[in-house]
Formats: C-alpha cells, sequence, structure tokens
C-alpha cells in the first residue's frame, strides 16, 4: 500500500511510476536519442556521452543532497518536500514510488534536450543522452535496491549496501545511488552499519 500524497484520485495516480511503464518508455526515449545523434566519430560520441553522464552523476547527488532532503519551516514547504521524497522514507519499499514519474521527468527531459542540442549541437545530443543514460540506470537501480535482494553481484551489492544505509542507519549520508563516489569525495559516506529492518 503506497503512502497517500493527495485526496484527488488522478492527482496520485500521477505519483506513481510502475515498472512495467517506465522500462519499455525510456528504452523507446533512448533508441530514438541514439537514432537521432549517430552517425557521429565513435572518440568524439563517446567522449560526449561520458560527459554527459558525468554531469548526471553529479546533478543526483546534488539533487538527492540539497533538495530532496530540504528542511522547509513552512507547512507547505514541509508538504512539497515530502511529496518530493518524504514519502519515500516512510515506505521505502513501496515499488510504485521508487522511480520519478513521467509527468515530471519527462519536460525535465524535453527541456535538457532542447537546450543541449541548441547549445552543443551535435555534440549536445550525446551529451543528452550520456545524462539520459545516467538517469534511466539511477532509476532502475534505485528502483532494484528496494525490490530485490542485489546479492549475486558485487558491484551491485555494494550500490545496494550503500542506499540501504541512507535508509535504515542514516539518512543524512550516502546520497548518491550510482555514483557512489561522490559521497567519499564530499564527505558524505556513511560508516554505520544497517539497523535491522
Amino acid at each position: 500500500m503506497s503512502v497517500r500524497l493527495f485526496q484527488n484520485r488522478w492527482l496520485e495516480l500521477l505519483t506513481f511510476m510502475p515498472m512495467k511503464i517506465f522500462l519499455p518508455f525510456w528504452a523507446l526515449i533512448l533508441t530514438l536519442v541514439i537514432y537521432n545523434t549517430l552517425p557521429m566519430p565513435a572518440f568524439q560520441f563517446l567522449e560526449m556521452v561520458f560527459l554527459g553522464f558525468l554531469v548526471w552523476s553529479v546533478i543526483e547527488y546534488l539533487g538527492h543532497r540539497f533538495l530532496f532532503h530540504l528542511e522547509l519551516k513552512s507547512a507547505f514547504g514541509q508538504h512539497l518536500i515530502f511529496v518530493i521524497h518524504g514519502n519515500h522514507h516512510d515506505l521505502p519499499s513501496d515499488p510504485l514510488r521508487n522511480m520519478l514519474p513521467l509527468n515530471v521527468t519527462v519536460p525535465i527531459a524535453a527541456a535538457l534536450w532542447f537546450g543541449a542540442v541548441s547549445l552543443f549541437h551535435q555534440n549536445g545530443k550525446a551529451i543528452f543522452l550520456g545524462f539520459l543514460l545516467g538517469y534511466v540506470g539511477y532509476d532502475f537501480i534505485h528502483y532494484a535496491c528496494h525490490q530485490f535482494p542485489m546479492k549475486k553481484w558485487p558491484f551491485f551489492r555494494l550500490l545496494h549496501r550503500h542506499h540501504m544505509l541512507h535508509h535504515y542507519a542514516n539518512p543524512d549520508r550516502n546520497f548518491a545511488v550510482t555514483a557512489i563516489f561522490w559521497d567519499r569525495i564530499c564527505g558524505t559516506k556513511s560508516e554505520k552499519r544497517r539497523q535491522s529492518q
């Protein structure tokens, strides 16, 4: 059962993001972006995609640390942060709220696409692709951290443990989900052990 965010049924439905919609939608968008980006010299393509991924990793860390955990004093501000992220801490295992909904991500992605292409032309398309790959990877891994044990592969086990420490040991640490090196660089890596759930 999900935490109720809005009394209006339609507004409430807009806060859900089921995996059966997430994967095919973003797979289609990524395919279209790749098709629109190529052809491009291989090294230039990889360089721009890596740059886009790096930009995403910074946004992931800063957004989670400074926006999602913002402490506002007004009742409206507190409700806003609860809608954005606080509800996820109240019920982290909710499979419908482990990923950002399309009504949030699609307008942002469209604005970033047009901005990147306007500023950097063909390179902007590859930068956007890297950014989008970072975002889709982040949301998928975040979902997996909460829905799957992730014990088979050491790298995914590391990401899982890192994120579970954020939820169950110290919510003021371990803000990165995929690019966890940012927590070490920025001094926000938790050394606490996970408490029993």
